[in-house]
């Protein structure tokens, strides 16, 4: 085998391809990208049997062939390589890859081509297409809620939901939960739903940074989805089990409205909060009258924290604690200048949503304190 190609092209590939290899693999076949080269250019794959990953990159091939080489070493070789054509050549008689660039020449040992589990793309399943801009802005609105305790796996991922042209996605630790809505290019007959891992979640979210608009082809089975972008293929097993009825967990409706402005009560929030990371819950206290929230956090072993600032209160006067960090994280991804928190007592789940947009909600549960 032998080829050249871009190495600007050929390190964005392994790099995404990297991130599907595991820390500690089953084998050591799965510490290995694998790399085909043939007249349509490259083909680049890893997995670790839960995610898996093609990549195409166009490449001047002279001899086809295929190889699997160490996705650790190769990678911190190519990106140090001094100029950007990269060639690379295989000999098969001693297992060696030869890649140079410039006046740099390296050779790294192979790993059998054909013990290499290769993926091969879903054929069958329900398929849609979705804007890459509204698939990276449901995940950046909800993944953040997703569970970190794996004793409740199916907490650790986000529920996709498409009913007609809608697709919605959902996440959630018990605590608190995002949801939020979007559109797709086609319309499906009746309500999937599917579990997603929040790691291929921020997998796709880290691919789809650019802000021009691509198509993402999705295709779905009860185990299975695949994401298709371009030029670049991903598979990911879904998580088992029925996802819990996430509309109960919404409140109706409340007796309480408070708008204020997003950045000021999120550097308000920050501030007082750093009193409140050393206790359990990690709580602060709001208290709302007078057009006013007293915003404040007392720790006996820290020392205490608070700060007032405006607010536009519908309804009575209320405190109420939360976990700093779950109103920190919602803070963080809300578009609008303001927001609008609605309340009904001090025990009850309060909602944020922003106002103009009915379809992000985030729902928020008090934290009980000793009064």
């Amino acid at each position: 085998m032998k080829f050249s190609c871009l190495k600007s092209e050929l390190v964005q590939a392994i790099q995404i391809a990297g991130r599907s290899i595991a820390s500690k693999p089953q084998t050591p076949i799965l510490s290995g990208i694998y790399i085909h080269a043939n007249d349509d250019g490259l083909e680049i794959q890893s997995t670790d049997y839960e995610i898996g990953v093609i990549l195409h990159v166009k490449a001047e091939v002279e001899k086809p062939g295929e190889i699997v080489v160490s996705g650790r070493y190769f990678y911190e070789v190519v990106r140090t390589l001094p100029d950007e054509e990269v060639m690379i050549e295989y000999d098969r008689s001693t297992e060696i890859i030869k890649i140079s660039s410039g006046k740099s020449t390296f050779t790294l040992l192979s790993m059998k081509a054909s013990d290499f589990p290769k993926i091969i793309p879903m054929r069958e399943g329900k398929k849609f297409t979705v804007n890459s801009v509204v698939l990276k802005e449901l995940i950046r609105r909800t993944i953040f809620s997703c569970a970190t305790d794996e004793t409740r796996p199916l907490f650790m991922g986000a529920l996709l939901e498409i009913e007609g042209n809608k697709v919605r996605m959902v996440a959630t630790n018990s605590h608190r939960l995002s949801f939020d809505e979007g559109n797709i290019e086609s319309e499906l007959e009746g309500l999937s739903q599917y579990v997603i891992p929040k790691r291929i979640l921020e997998e796709i979210q880290h691919i789809l940074s650019s802000e021009i608009p691509e198509k993402v082809e999705i295709t779905c089975t009860q185990s299975e989805m695949s994401f298709n972008i371009e030029r670049l293929y991903i598979t990911t097993r879904l998580i088992e089990g029925r996802y819990p009825e996430y509309r109960r967990a919404i409140p109706s409706e409340f007796s309480k409205r408070v708008t204020l402005s997003t950045a000021s009560f999120l550097s308000a929030v920050s501030r007082v909060g750093l009193i409140a990371r050393s206790s359990e819950y990690n709580t602060i206290k709001l208290m709302f009258n007078m057009g006013e929230v007293h915003i404040y956090s007392d720790n006996p072993v820290v020392g205490k924290a608070e700060e007032t600032m405006q607010a536009a209160i519908e309804g009575d006067d209320i405190e109420i604690a939360f976990n700093a960090s779950y109103l920190i994280d919602v803070l963080k991804i809300i578009n609008s200048e303001s927001f609008i928190l609605e309340l009904n007592d001090s025990l009850k789940p309060a909602l944020v949503r922003e106002p103009d947009n009915e379809n992000f909600i985030y729902v928020i549960t008090p934290v009980r304190t000793k009064h």
